[in-house]
């Protein structure tokens, strides 16, 4: 989920494209937009992806192309769209500049309805609260659901 709006997609323009394993695959298997549409997937390049990650978790990578075949791109976009939403809202009011990357992970791993429970309970906070304890309490939000659903939001390196 591009959050920050560095990411150029997978065209031939992207700065990733010459490198890029995934966008060259692509065009060995039809120019097919995405994996799930390939008659191989999910293949060997998927053994242990979720095992570790980079800049954003890979957890939930085979768990989500499974949901976007389930509900079509268009369904499936939308839905990131409402998380992308949510989220900008948590980095705006509640992130005092370290936990960027927690309310991302979150935004990664949990479902819609565990994050705007999240967002609509930071907002019941008292306007003569600091960010540093908004931030807190929406860190102890978050895990609290992660905990529920028995997701650890930690990166795995």
């Amino acid at each position: 989920m591009q959050v920050r709006g560095e990411c150029g997609g997978c065209g031939s323009d992207s700065l990733c494209y010459p490198s890029c394993h995934i966008v060259h695959c692509a065009a060995r298997h039809g120019n097919i937009d995405y994996c799930f549409e390939c008659p191989e997937y999910p293949c060997e390049k998927y053994e242990g992806v979720d095992r570790y990650d980079s800049l954003i978790s890979h957890k939930n990578q085979k768990k989500d192309m499974d949901k976007a075949k389930e509900m079509g791109i268009k369904g499936y976009l939308e839905s990131l769209h409402a998380k992308k939403a949510v989220l900008s809202q948590l980095l705006a009011g509640y992130d005092d500049g370290r936990h960027d990357v927690l309310f991302c992970l979150a935004a990664n791993l949990l479902e819609l309805d565990d994050l705007t429970d999240v967002l609509s309970r930071a907002r019941q906070l008292d306007h003569g609260v600091s960010q540093r304890e908004k931030a807190a309490f929406v860190e102890r939000e978050l895990h609290a659901h992660a905990n529920e659903r028995g997701i650890s939001l930690a990166l795995r390196r």
